[in-house]
């Protein structure tokens, strides 16, 4: 079974609008994202932070040590070493481990303005930036395999009948002097294991 979960982080939803916004947010993307996680595919839980800039800001400080906003970023959940216990320990240890799949975590503020700057809805831009994080979680790398998450996100695009992928949009715009390039994933090291560990927890 697939399990998902979303949460709106309270900073990003101050205002009636805002409130409206994930509120209408939450309620659109949890089917789309049972279905992106099928079509990736990705296995086990995945959970989905709607959050403003300036969180979105303090875990891409705290976890890849880059100070500023982005629109989404993606933690894989990390493999844990074996170890010797009998063996339906370890199945139930290999059925533990495989039940996470990562977290993302999405900017509403990023989101919005990506959408007025393309021309389509807030819905539409959250869809092409959960599509995206989740090729991560599923281990793709735009950086190091060579066009390979770039044709698998534009077959994805085509299926679910999004615009321009986010890698294929990337590419094709010119980043301006003083505009950072989007960027996607934090690396799998201890910092992703302790998100993953609170949400297991059930904690913040």
């Amino acid at each position: 079974m697939l399990h998902a979960m979303m949460i709106i982080d309270p900073e990003a939803n101050r205002s009636a609008q805002g409130r409206a916004d994930a509120e209408f947010a939450l309620s659109a993307l949890r089917p789309f994202l049972l279905r992106a996680r099928r079509a990736v595919p990705v296995a086990g839980q995945v959970s989905v932070l709607l959050a403003s800039d300036s969180a979105i800001k303090r875990l891409n400080r705290k976890f890849r040590g880059k100070n500023h906003t982005t629109d989404v970023l993606s933690f894989p959940a990390l493999e844990m070493p074996a170890q010797k216990s009998s063996s339906s320990q370890r199945a139930n240890s290999r059925s533990n481990h495989s039940a996470v799949a990562g977290d993302l975590a999405i900017s509403l503020d990023a989101a919005a303005r990506q959408a007025t700057q393309f021309g389509h809805p807030l819905m539409i831009e959250l869809k092409i930036l959960m599509l995206h994080g989740l090729l991560h979680l599923a281990g793709y790398d735009h950086e190091r395999d060579a066009g390979g998450m770039a044709a698998r996100e534009e077959q994805l695009r085509r299926r679910f009948r999004l615009p321009s992928a986010l890698l294929a949009r990337s590419m094709a715009e010119t980043v301006s002097p003083g505009q950072r390039p989007i960027d996607k994933t934090v690396p799998r090291k201890a910092v992703a294991r302790k998100i993953v560990g609170r949400k297991r927890a059930g904690r913040p």
